[in-house]
């Protein structure tokens, strides 16, 4: 038996779009005389829909959907994955489900056993957990089929929950041949070779192959990354899809001895952790377009530093450097480099590139607000002022041409509130929000380096000492400790989840960190007004980092 697992890219909420895309796959398949295919959780409306499951109207036209693909299946099977209703009069509404059907019949409807409601998963909201356990039987063959959650029983990188049951464990004692998990698990940074092991892992200890579909594309903040894959029992990886994009591999299953054989030996390497992070940035940028149904023209400011700088470059890769525009909006504390290191990336990248000298709006603001600042010294309401002049006249260019701001600000600077609201925090979404000062400097010298094989970001643009440029000689140094330090703090504290006590015995200076875990604490209300960020992360700000912004929660040293 000929197996297929294939990883598409839908569209949340779009029936028939995403309807099209499974029934090509299938004609593909059965042109290929595939017996099995296996798709991605949830991929007829895509992954997460949300509260779109509340909408009776998606939930008929889903029903509607999923019986035409039925219908349409003739020698090949199919399992793909959708929502289905919960006939009982008691629990959730919904089920996570994953179909078997074959020669227009549906075979078996498998429910998802463990809901995730962790980080960026909410699934207890809308689904009831399955009761039952048994493998399926198709062509001679007992499949054991999982969906998601069900085969990262007790293995996530936190332990966020402890599951009593193990969905894989109990189908193979039922006496599965093959385990089959289809699946909607978004990248995070270093998440394929975690994921295949953890794959590898199962297919060891329950002594079967295992058949791996996973979504690919991006929705909103969450990225997917496919790495779809088929394992054999001895934990070799037999096939692997291409990443971050619409693939594909099979193998063969010999009922008589029970052998699981690669069709291509396909099993790509890894690739560097900036090739990934790359690549999932430029995939993110480019499906949040897509899918939102935006025209792809984009405009952002550039300040000469290193973060704008990154984002032209992932939005140019994205959306071609044609659709890509650059506001230059030098004050009287810019630096000389502000403008000539911007215009030479905007020549390197083939942008296009406009000068806004802010100064004399600016001035107009300080005149306006005379009465009121009369008699008071310069401080951070100066500073921001500068900040807000060149976000409102951001938004008059996006909103005059239709165009949408893109936000250029890192996690380290969002996670301490080093950035003003309604000012360096205006945009429709914002592309390296979950990448570290550090990380977004090891990402533009990797891509000038091994990318692109020379010089597209300047290296002055690298080199220079960071500096949000609001009053003279002002460097980031003044306010946070080196980025370094800085980011070690935070990553121990947002990724790692460790405390204070913690962080200090890593041997961070206690003053330095207890100041650093203040202020990320203090700053969740401008996180709740930020533009939504791509996730690259296992803990980003955004839907998966949820606390309350009035608290009185003191970080201690013990």
């Amino acid at each position: 038996m000929r197996i297929r697992s294939e990883q598409l890219n839908p569209i949340v909420g779009d029936i028939d779009g995403n309807t099209d895309k499974i029934l090509n796959s299938l004609k593909k398949a059965e042109q290929d005389n595939v017996e099995l295919l296996v798709l991605p959780e949830m991929c007829l409306t895509g992954y997460p829909p949300m509260d779109l499951l509340e909408r009776q109207s998606l939930l008929q036209k889903v029903e509607k959907a999923s019986q035409t693909i039925i219908n349409a299946t003739g020698e090949t099977g199919i399992i793909f994955g959708l929502p289905t209703k919960n006939p009982s009069n008691t629990g959730r509404l919904l089920f996570n489900s994953a179909i078997l059907a074959w020669a227009g019949k549906i075979l078996a409807t498998v429910n998802k056993t463990l809901l995730p409601t962790y980080d960026v998963f909410d699934e207890s909201r809308y689904f009831e957990p399955n009761r039952y356990f048994g493998p399926v039987g198709f062509k001679g063959c007992k499949l054991g089929i999982t969906i998601c959650e069900d085969i990262w029983t007790n293995r996530n990188e936190f332990n966020y929950h402890t599951y009593a049951q193990e969905p894989a464990s109990m189908l193979a004692e039922a006496g599965a041949d093959i385990l089959i998990n289809i699946s909607a698990s978004p990248f995070s940074r270093s998440k394929p070779e975690f994921r295949k092991n953890m794959l590898r892992e199962h297919a060891m200890n329950l002594h079967i192959p295992v058949v791996f579909a996973n979504q690919v594309g991006a929705n909103t903040e969450m990225i997917f990354d496919g790495d779809s894959m088929i394992i054999a029992p001895d934990g070799t990886v037999l096939e692997r899809t291409e990443l971050f994009k619409e693939d594909f591999v099979d193998a063969v299953w010999n009922a008589r001895p029970k052998k699981i054989s690669p069709t291509q030996n396909r099993a790509p390497e890894p690739k560097e952790t900036e090739r990934e992070i790359f690549e999932a940035l430029v995939l993110g940028l480019r499906d949040y377009f897509a899918k939102s149904g935006l025209p792809k023209q984009v405009v952002l400011g550039l300040s000469g530093g290193l973060d704008s700088a990154l984002t032209a470059v992932i939005a140019a890769e994205a959306l071609g450097h044609e659709n890509v525009t650059g506001i230059t909006m030098p004050s009287d504390f810019s630096s000389g480099g502000s403008v000539s290191d911007s215009e030479k990336l905007a020549e390197n990248l083939g942008i296009k590139i406009q000068k806004l000298p802010i100064g004399d709006v600016y001035e107009m603001f300080l005149q306006t607000l005379g009465p009121v600042f009369k008699d008071t010294p310069f401080n951070v309401a100066e500073e921001n002022l500068q900040s807000r002049t060149r976000g409102v006249l951001l938004m008059a260019i996006a909103n005059k041409f239709g165009w949408l701001l893109l936000n250029t600000g890192n996690k380290s600077e969002l996670a301490v509130g080093y950035c003003t609201l309604y000012g360096d925090m205006a945009g429709g979404i914002s592309v390296i929000a979950d990448l570290y000062k550090t990380e977004a400097y090891s990402l533009s010298s990797w891509l000038n380096e091994v990318y692109y094989q020379k010089e597209i970001i300047p290296g002055e643009i690298i080199s220079k000492e960071p500096s949000a440029e609001l009053r003279p000689d002002q460097k980031d140094t003044d306010s946070l400790p080196p980025y370094l330090i800085l980011d070690g703090i935070l990553k121990a504290y947002i990724e790692g989840q460790k405390s204070l006590k913690e962080i200090i015995e890593m041997g961070y200076d206690p003053d330095v960190s207890k100041t650093i875990l203040a202020l990320v604490d203090r700053n969740e209300y401008k996180r709740r007004q930020a533009p939504p960020g791509l996730r690259v992360s296992t803990k980003a700000f955004g839907p998966g980092r949820q606390l309350p912004l009035a608290h009185g929660w003191k970080h201690e040293i013990q």
